[in-house]
């Protein structure tokens, strides 16, 4: 591994055990979302990240959670899967699984990309932690083979392990320049905002009951 995804894996790492909200909130429901530059908060500002906004969201309604951001920027599945074990520390609940968007964007075999992220389900659920796997979906000009093999990984990792599946991270954002940074990839404030209203109902689903948890 290159020292600066080193040194990147290192800071996630810590910031998780951290539980990035600081110690009056560490004994809440521990959450990791592992990811990319999607969940990391790209250009972002403080308080603007996908983890940041969920969590916030979360404790609106009720929920006494914690959310470690363990997004790496440019990180791929298989940057994922060796890091796997310094991003979701003991004590975690829950992994918000989205890997794959620079698998695609590489031109990676869809087939290293569904081994990484089975392997990686597979170790997390044998620590009984819970997975919400995060879907992607592959640019239209890598081509239709490409296309329906990269697509049909979610679904089929999801069947496979018994998952709960949000298929697509950025639903309702790609292609939306009002939602999106000026690199036409990245969402916005807003459109990180689009994604939590996505993806919140699935995740309440898999909490406990608001004042549950801990």
């Amino acid at each position: 591994m290159a020292f600066k995804q080193f040194a990147a894996a290192c800071a996630v790492a810590l910031a998780a055990i951290a539980g990035i909200a600081g110690p009056a909130r560490a004994q809440g429901y521990q959450i990791v979302a592992l990811g990319d530059s999607l969940m990391a908060g790209y250009r972002l500002a403080p308080g603007e990240s996908f983890p940041e906004k969920l969590a916030a969201a979360l404790r609106a309604a009720g929920h006494d959670v914690v959310i470690a951001n363990a997004g790496v920027s440019g990180d791929t599945s298989t940057g994922g899967l060796a890091r796997l074990d310094w991003s979701v520390p003991d004590g975690t609940r829950l992994v918000l699984l989205g890997l794959g968007a620079n698998d695609m964007l590489r031109g990676i075999a869809p087939e290293i990309t569904e081994k990484n992220l089975d392997e990686m389900i597979a170790r997390l659920a044998a620590r009984e932690i819970a997975v919400l796997l995060i879907g992607m979906r592959a640019a239209p000009n890598l081509g239709p083979d490409y296309e329906a093999a990269f697509n049909g990984i979610y679904g089929r990792l999801a069947a496979r392990h018994g998952l709960p599946l949000y298929p697509f991270f950025l639903d309702g954002v790609a292609a939306q320049p009002a939602l999106l940074l000026d690199d036409g990839m990245h969402p916005n404030a807003q459109g990180v905002e689009r994604m939590v209203d996505g993806l919140l109902p699935m995740v309440e689903e898999m909490l406990p009951a608001p004042g549950g948890e801990g």
